[in-house]
């Protein structure tokens, strides 16, 4: 069943050459809808080849009018992506599954409201039920300790390297998030970071632990200015010839990093917020501020959180994260949160372990 397929076209080239009334153009459509609605590049992007698949499963079967697609037939796709095998022989995950179906429906919904169906044929569709899982790996501050040392100081790029992964420890901040940051984002007065369009296209103001920090100056003091090519557009990061870093690159400097450590252990970008979230966890941090150092809108076991201060968020942030401070006091005692606790950070590891799917990464 599973067989070699091209990589799929860029979102809006769907339509390129697609006569007109076919799904393929309506699926074009769709998408450009999307982005005039103001959808973030990546929705846009991780939408159109899961439509692109879909499409192609059609034609395959003679269909390419969204008007001859019925619910039996989307039943059908349901279980064709059920029994469908990778190369390596393994099923597609249930959230990949549910991810493929629910992209599809949401795209029947939308030509139903554009009035091009009369009738939406994935109204009464059952979606897979999504998995929730812990994350595959999380480091014990030992782990971090030896994998922050692994870059080589004597080399500038080295020195980056360290304050990058110093940074995701500190704020487990996302992959796309700190390829993004620039210098107007730090306040070192503070010690905080403003983060800008995160998920969602939301920002959010959290702190940065002390050690994080002064690594942080180091390297823009020292290491950025032989790095950045004029005009400076501020993008924190840098490669070697001066260009932001890639965020696949990136992925593949931390994962060689974590490999060098030999722990046992894989990972890249959000294996470090895995860990910052856990820790902090254990640390006896509130969910809600776990919830706003992470830039989660809501979780499912919860209802949704005020806003919280700067000022406290900070405080909490310093009590229970271990990179917070230089040196940190003794563990206080800490009173059991109880059972509703536990829910809530078993729902917080599940989320990060989701993101990190949606994101392209391990854990």
């Amino acid at each position: 069943m599973a067989r070699k397929r091209q990589p799929p076209p860029s979102p809006l080239a769907l339509m390129q050459g697609a006569a007109p009334g076919t799904m393929r153009a309506h699926m074009g459509a769709y998408l450009e809808s999307m982005q005039v609605k103001g959808y973030t590049e990546q929705s846009v992007e991780s939408r159109g080849p899961v439509l692109h698949y879909f499409a192609l499963w059609c034609e395959e079967r003679g269909i390419t009018r969204a008007q001859e697609v019925t619910r039996p037939i989307l039943q059908r796709y349901q279980r064709w992506l059920f029994y469908y095998r990778k190369k390596n022989g393994q099923p597609l995950g249930m959230k990949t599954q549910h991810t493929r179906i629910n992209d599809v429906a949401l795209f029947f919904r939308w030509l139903t409201r554009q009035n091009h169906l009369l009738y939406n044929p994935a109204s009464e569709l059952e979606l897979p039920r999504k998995e929730k899982r812990l994350p595959k790996a999380i480091l014990s501050v030992e782990e971090v300790e030896k994998v922050l040392a692994r870059p080589d100081l004597a080399d500038p790029l080295g020195v980056r390297d360290r304050a990058i992964m110093e940074v995701l420890y500190s704020m487990g901040m996302r992959r796309k998030e700190l390829v993004g940051l620039t210098v107007f984002d730090l306040d070192h007065a503070r010690q905080t970071v403003m983060i800008r369009l995160g998920k969602g296209k939301k920002d959010r103001l959290i702190p940065i632990g002390e050690r994080a920090l002064l690594w942080l100056e180091k390297y823009v003091t020292e290491v950025r200015p032989k790095l950045v090519v004029e005009p400076d557009e501020g993008v924190v990061f840098l490669s070697g010839e001066g260009e932001p870093l890639d965020r696949r690159y990136l992925s593949h400097l931390v994962s060689s990093y974590v490999d060098a450590a030999n722990i046992g252990k894989e990972g890249s970008c959000h294996l470090f917020r895995h860990t910052m979230a856990t820790l902090m966890l254990e640390g006896g941090a509130d969910t809600r501020f776990i919830q706003q150092m992470l830039g989660h809108e809501s979780l499912e076991s919860t209802q949704i959180y005020t806003q919280v201060s700067i000022r406290k968020l900070h405080d909490t942030y310093r009590a229970t994260h271990p990179a917070a401070k230089l040196a940190r006091r003794a563990d206080r005692g800490r009173e059991d949160a109880g059972s509703e606790a536990e829910v809530d950070r078993a729902e917080i590891l599940a989320q990060l372990d989701a993101e990190a799917e949606e994101d392209g990464e391990g854990a």
